[in-house]
């Protein structure tokens, strides 16, 4: 069965349907990584996007158990070049067309995928559609146009009520914007005790929790949508050591005076070089983001630059000046992805250390 992809700039994409046979309308966006569709597919940053792959050939070690970063994706469909005719791996449970209809998120292969990613490098990500033929064209250009892509993605798929995650070591409240399983694995094997908390967690009910630190993870869309949790990060930063992720990263550089702005076509993918600029350190990171920190926004700010982007000098990292908490725009939990900086993890871990043995609390 055919399908159609149509974009903003009038540019329409002839493919073959699988996944959902639904229409739907979205970002259109592109991952470069070579591995890794499960956990991208499922990962919430993705929510309301159409997800395209670069990598020419998608589905064919299938879909397992483990490699899930969500159980409900929530991105809006998925395009590739090839879709595999057979999945072949041990740990296969399914096909990824199957996966697709399950989950209700359409797809469609046999198009052109670097001619896809050049209209996007070229003019930037826009909305799109994914439809069968059938409706009329220009019926559907002109309600693709008429769209108003929703702001409430995290709403969307931050949890609604706490819950914990126990271990036996250091307690920690990881805030949930739209978080990667991956960040609680990687807490996990530090042996953390973790209570996984709603966006809208108040500083005073943070506060009344006292943690040994506090998580800000990753999430979907642009961080001026979530304002509450400026007040938030700001009401505990000088009481709990933080560590933000991703959106997480650019909110707790919001609450602290800086500001942020939309990339022309983002970050996705597993092989973006990030330079520590104290240690001119280089490691490849997983990233998926479509807003960067400013750069000059910071210098009026209590933070400081830790990490850029080799490419494009574009902000990675930063650390409170006079307080423990610091904040990567990179994914150091990679999966999928490189672990070259899963370090800052054991870093946090230092830092709650040591603020505790300050305050005479071991």
């Amino acid at each position: 069965m055919k399908r159609l992809l149509i974009l903003e700039d009038g540019t329409i994409f002839e493919g073959t349907a699988f996944g959902a046979d639904v229409d739907v309308t979205g970002e259109v966006v592109f991952n470069t990584g070579m591995t890794g569709y499960q956990e991208s597919i499922t990962d919430q940053s993705y929510n309301g996007q159409i997800l395209t792959f670069t990598y020419p050939l998608v589905g064919n070690y299938g879909i397992n158990r483990d490699d899930y970063e969500s159980i409900i994706p929530t991105c809006k469909g998925v395009v590739v070049r090839e879709n595999a005719r057979l999945a072949s791996n041990w740990r296969n449970q399914m096909s990824l067309d199957e996966f697709l209809q399950r989950k209700n998120i359409p797809g469609i292969s046999g198009i052109d995928t670097r001619a896809l990613t050049r209209i996007i490098r070229h003019h930037g990500t826009m909305k799109a559609t994914l439809a069968n033929p059938g409706d009329e064209i220009k019926h559907m250009q002109d309600q693709l146009r008429a769209t108003v892509l929703p702001t409430n993605q995290v709403e969307q798929v931050s949890t609604q009520t706490a819950y914990p995650s126990p271990g036996t070591g250091r307690n920690i409240v990881v805030v949930d914007f739209g978080l990667k399983h991956s960040i609680l694995r990687e807490l996990s094997k530090r042996e953390c005790n973790l209570t996984i908390v709603p966006h809208t967690i108040t500083a005073k009910e943070i506060i009344d929790m006292n943690p040994d630190g506090v998580m800000l993870t990753n999430g979907p869309g642009d961080p001026t949508d979530v304002p509450d949790a400026l007040e938030m990060i700001q009401g505990i930063q000088d009481k709990f050591p933080i560590f933000g992720i991703c959106l997480g990263h650019q909110l707790f550089a919001m609450a602290n005076g800086a500001t942020t702005s939309k990339m022309k076509f983002g970050h996705r993918g597993f092989n973006h070089a990030v330079r520590e600029i104290a240690t001119g350190r280089v490691d490849f990171t997983s990233q998926n983001h479509g807003y960067a920190v400013d750069a000059a926004s910071i210098d009026k700010t209590d933070l400081m630059v830790t990490h850029i982007e080799i490419n494009d000098q574009s902000v990675e990292g930063v650390r409170h000046k006079y307080l423990p908490a610091f904040s990567v725009q990179f994914h150091p939990d990679a999966a999928p992805g490189p672990h070259d900086a899963d370090y800052l993890f054991d870093e946090f871990m230092e830092m709650i250390d040591a603020t505790k043995l300050e305050k005479g609390d071991f």
